[in-house]
């Protein structure tokens, strides 16, 4: 942590501010869509990645956010069995993190590069990156399922002013306006939505300046933990995918120190906790990598202070409304840059690693890995699924262990 001693207090909580503003969409997002309560999901996320960096002894740059994996699953479960058991099942699914945790304590993190070499990590990377395209699209697009919420014109326009303002901070900005391209891309975008006057105040002026979330009551349903259980393999897969990308980002190997078993451990509890008192599971964020790799700032504090501002936001009621006036294009310009930043990473990973792919091996693995998990292809067995991200990563596993071997040597 002395690596960081020198950096001003109000600039780590500045770029901590930044962070779960990149985040705030789509941990929000989540319970808006399932039913579940948006005040729970940012208290959940705080909560959660401070559980994690209490795990991890806070040398990880990772926050944790609502986890995208859940969404369809927890529809589905709620109207099977209702909310209360669904939020128990979800408790629940941490089950498999502590596995995960002990398999790589049991067997050491090599066991985990064996598993998980580039040739698997890098494809499953750019589909976690790539596989949300068409959610940043559609939001830039004023698009929030397939209700047109922004007029198309006026959206596209705000999008590209985001996405123009965040790219040319990056690009040219100097001293502390460097490190905070993406705040500056939503002020600029915001200002323009006021001109184009897309902002509704509505929310604002009908919210508490202070409110306590309602909390939920879990029930423990064993036919919805059954049902449950298995989702947790996807966050598992992105998870890891994700430690090994932030690593890459700055330079570090995070499955050594703090070690994989401890992140794994510390992302399964955030999910117990998180889910006992009401929030959609929690994952590491991807787009917080992007901002990252953006900002080139590795600090572990900055998370610390995002995870205390989303508690804070939990209960200011007009805080948390006033974010959520922010235009949906305002977010997906910006989007478009950094999910594009994650399948930035895992190209990276396969260069950096030299991954030869004029072997058919290795362009067997990444191309089935890249178009099953970029095309949402699904499995479905009985009440068991597995689709997406968590199909094209147990894919890349399968394909890494059963292709035979390059006999050519080129």
């Amino acid at each position: 942590m002395s690596t960081y001693a020198h950096e001003p207090t109000w600039r780590t909580a500045l770029s901590g501010a930044q962070i779960l503003f990149v985040a705030f969409g789509a941990t929000v997002l989540v319970p808006l869509l399932t039913g579940l309560n948006p005040s729970l999901a940012l208290l959940g996320a705080g909560v959660g990645t401070l559980i994690f960096q209490l795990c991890t002894k806070r040398q990880v740059p990772i926050y944790l956010g609502s986890s995208f994996a859940f969404i369809a699953p927890v529809i589905y479960s709620v109207q099977t069995w209702g909310m209360p058991a669904t939020l128990g099942a979800l408790a629940a699914a941490s089950f498999f993190y502590y596995v995960a945790a002990g398999l790589v304590k049991w067997r050491g993190v090599d066991f985990i590069h064996r598993l998980l070499p580039p040739v698997v990590i890098g494809p499953v990377v750019m589909v976690i990156g790539l596989g949300l395209a068409q959610v940043a699209v559609n939001m830039a697009t004023g698009k929030a399922g397939e209700a047109q919420v922004v007029p198309y014109e006026t959206a596209i326009a705000i999008a590209a002013i985001s996405l123009l303002a965040t790219m040319l901070t990056a690009i040219r900005a100097k001293g502390l306006l460097k490190l905070v391209p993406i705040l500056v891309g939503v002020a600029v975008g915001y200002v323009a939505s006021l001109f184009a006057g897309i902002v509704d105040f509505g929310k604002v002026s009908a919210a508490a300046w202070i409110a306590l979330p309602e909390f939920g009551k879990p029930e423990f349903n064993l036919a919805a933990i059954l049902f449950m259980i298995p989702v947790a393999i996807a966050p598992i897969v992105e998870h890891v995918g994700g430690i090994l990308a932030i690593g890459s980002v700055a330079g570090k190997d995070y499955t050594e120190s703090p070690g994989l078993h401890r992140t794994l451990l510390g992302d399964g509890l955030a999910v117990n906790v998180v889910g006992l008192f009401g929030g959609p599971p929690v994952t590491t964020y991807g787009e917080v990598t992007g901002a990252v790799m953006l900002t080139k700032n590795y600090n572990p504090a900055i998370m610390t202070w995002a995870a205390g501002f989303a508690i804070l936001m939990a209960f200011v009621g007009k805080f948390g409304a006033l974010l959520q006036t922010i235009p949906l294009p305002v977010m997906g310009g910006i989007m478009v840059l950094l999910f594009g930043s994650i399948a930035g990473i895992g190209l990276k990973t396969l260069m950096d690693a030299k991954v030869d792919l004029a072997s058919p091996r290795n362009l067997c693995i990444v191309s089935v890995t890249l178009v099953t998990g970029i095309g949402g292809l699904g499995v479905h067995i009985g009440s068991f699924s597995l689709q997406g991200i968590s199909l094209c990563g147990v894919l890349a596993v399968a394909l890494n262990f059963l292709l035979p071997k390059s006999s050519d040597a080129h």
